[in-house]
């Protein structure tokens, strides 16, 4: 089957997206980990499929490179939302979109950026080298000094399978200095890629609550800002006595190219 996708990426996160309202498109795993082989495929950190929904302006279901889904991906989420946009589903600025972990929203700030709210949460685990958050998917966040001397592969891989977060089937893992008042630097090694990627939404997200909690913050609103490989992102969040909510996540979502595909 011929089909026609598209390439979008969220502070260096990048995504390949096919528009599956009208074609019964169901792809395999194999075929999932083909399309992203950055040698023989066309090359991303996961793909997006957009569906039609009678509850909102549209489904994202989402994969990792692996070929595994049943989570959220937040610079997904974004790349996604600025993709119906670009498909002219809705010409609203916010437009609504079901996925793995339930209902989002995402508004459209300029022709570069995207504003996804997140879910909100209250799973958390502190441990004596981090903490463990689930932000759509499963998160441990650890604060280290040297940032650019960690080694996020080796150290990655490892917390990745830590049996702690084997009821979770595992972690993403982020690494997280801080640099100064609400802002940090973080980097992650992601599960279902196996490796650093340039950024991570829902790892970013889970890194500033992290922080939140770690340096006990005030109940109350407070935005982050969190430097990745690539890019610069914020986090708004309402900290609460026992949970977060009205999480946003902005940055840029932008489409790279498009082109076809024999699947």
């Amino acid at each position: 089957m011929r089909t026609h996708f598209y390439k979008y990426q969220g502070a260096g996160n990048d995504f390949i997206v096919f528009d599956g309202r009208k074609a019964a498109l169901n792809l395999s795993s194999s075929q999932i980990v083909k399309l992203c082989d950055r040698h023989f495929g066309i090359g991303a950190d996961g793909v997006l499929i957009l569906r039609s929904t009678p509850m909102a302006d549209f489904q994202m279901q989402f994969f990792n490179p692996d070929g595994s889904s049943g989570m959220f991906c937040g610079n997904g989420g974004r790349c996604i939302a600025m993709f119906a946009r670009h498909a002219g589903i809705s010409k609203n600025d916010v437009l609504s979109f079901l996925a793995s972990d339930g209902m989002h929203f995402a508004r459209i700030v300029d022709d570069t950026t995207v504003s996804l709210k997140m879910a909100n949460t209250d799973k958390t685990e502190i441990f004596d080298d981090g903490i463990w958050l689930d932000t759509g998917t499963s998160h441990f966040v650890c604060f280290v000094d040297d940032i650019e001397k960690t080694d996020v592969l080796k150290k990655g891989k490892k917390l990745r399978n830590d049996k702690r977060f084997e009821k979770y089937n595992g972690a993403n893992v982020n690494f997280v200095k801080i640099l100064s008042e609400n802002e940090l630097a973080v980097r992650t090694y992601e599960r279902g890629v196996e490796n650093e990627t340039l950024a991570c939404g829902t790892g970013i997200t889970a890194s500033a609550l992290a922080y939140s909690i770690k340096e006990n913050l005030a109940a109350g609103s407070h935005l982050v800002k969190v430097h990745t490989l690539h890019d610069e992102l914020t986090v708004g969040f309402n900290k609460n006595a026992n949970d977060f909510d009205g999480i946003l996540l902005t940055g840029n979502a932008v489409k790279v190219f498009d082109g076809e595909i024999t699947i």
